[in-house]
């Protein structure tokens, strides 16, 4: 074996990559699970009307969130026992481990959110049972214990962001940040319902909301790699799941409904609900914004040339949204005011979104260990 530094290392590379892939292969997992649930749902809501809290939709939902939740803990105490035995921890599985409770667990940094943000879900799971249980069937999809719910998936998907990004010396790292990044924002298309509740005459706040996550996850894309390709990358990883869902959700409930024995509503548009909240012109906006972040080889600094690109990502995504909804749900006529003026308020708030996604981007980077670090901690 070769005892040298380079050699040393190259082995702790392999032992990381077959140690590292198998819980952020779960934890993914568990992701997409969740995902296949909300957008079967939020189909179902439409499609065929209120629903209780046992229901299949809410299985895939909940057991995607427990996946999640297993694997980190598995991890962590596998960490524990690794540092209380005073064998060397590898960063490049699921990042610097934290002191939790003073020094009783190790958790990586990665599986330490995705843990917590499981944790949180259970709460608020037993919240949503209290009130079906109070208030009987769901009728809204933005319910206070739903918001949580879907609060606490994002954070557990922010921590399987991490987890790929600790290991983006692995090809299955790389690819792994860029379906988390996809995964995460197309739950916050539906998290950013929670909107609604403002009232602002002319102006398409839930749009707006997206384009902010949308701008912010896309240039999170194009932060982490530091190279162009990484906002098309990640466009075009929510590309293929909007392309995938759009299919499955009216599909999963007509099918349910028919095998639980209960008729479908005679109003439906077909039109799959939580894939058309997805921003579609996504791909090429990303690919205008890549254009964008070439101004920084011509001595831009990256912060100036970020917030430029948000504030154009947010510009064209704020604009895109009113557009998109008028053709799929098959408007009489174009709101073209409230296109103007959800374009102009997703530009501003794109600004922010642009620099906070660069600067994520970033940090996910940091989580990967140096070169020539020997990973341990």
């Amino acid at each position: 074996m070769d005892l040298t530094a380079g050699g040393a290392r190259t082995v702790s590379v392999a032992r990381s990559e077959r140690t590292g892939l198998v819980p952020a292969g779960t934890v993914l997992a568990g992701s997409v699970i969740s995902l296949i649930g909300l957008t079967w749902d939020i189909q179902w809501h439409g499609d065929v009307g209120p629903d209780t809290f046992f229901t299949m939709p809410h299985l895939f939902l909940y057991s995607g969130s427990a996946i999640s939740g297993l694997a980190s803990l598995v991890v962590v105490l596998m960490t524990t026992a690794a540092r209380r035995a005073g064998r060397p921890v590898d960063a490049r599985v699921g990042g610097r481990a934290i002191n939790v409770f003073g020094k009783v667990f190790a958790a990586p940094a990665g599986y330490l959110v995705t843990g917590t943000g499981a944790a949180m879900f259970l709460l608020y799971g037993l919240w949503d049972q209290w009130w079906h249980g109070l208030y009987g069937f769901d009728a809204v999809i933005d319910s206070p214990p739903h918001i949580g719910l879907l609060l606490s998936i994002t954070l557990s998907i922010i921590g399987t962001v991490m987890v790929f990004a600790a290991a983006r010396e692995h090809r299955w790292g790389t690819v792994g940040v860029v379906g988390s990044l996809g995964v995460l924002i197309a739950f916050s298309t539906v998290t950013v319902l929670g909107l609604q509740q403002i009232d602002v005459d002319g102006l398409d706040v839930v749009s707006v909301g997206i384009a902010l996550l949308s701008v912010l996850l896309v240039s999170a894309g194009a932060g982490f790699w530091a190279r162009p390709g990484g906002a098309v990358r990640v466009a075009a990883a929510l590309a293929v799941i909007q392309a995938i869902t759009w299919w499955f959700s009216p599909w999963a409930a007509e099918a349910y409904a028919g095998a639980v024995g209960l008729p479908m509503r005679d109003y439906i548009d077909g039109v799959p609900a939580m894939p058309s909240m997805m921003p579609m012109a996504l791909l090429p906006i990303a690919a205008v914004l890549e254009a964008v972040y070439l101004l920084s080889r011509r001595g831009w600094s990256a912060g100036r040339v970020s917030v430029l690109a948000g504030g154009i990502g947010g510009l064209l995504v704020g604009a895109s949204m009113p557009i998109q909804n008028a053709i799929v749900y098959g408007a009489d006529r174009m709101p073209w005011a409230v296109v103007f003026a959800t374009g102009a308020a997703g530009a501003v708030i794109g600004l922010l979104g642009g620099f906070a996604g660069w600067r994520f981007g970033g940090m996910l980077g940091l989580l990967a260990p140096a070169k020539g670090d020997n990973a341990h901690a």
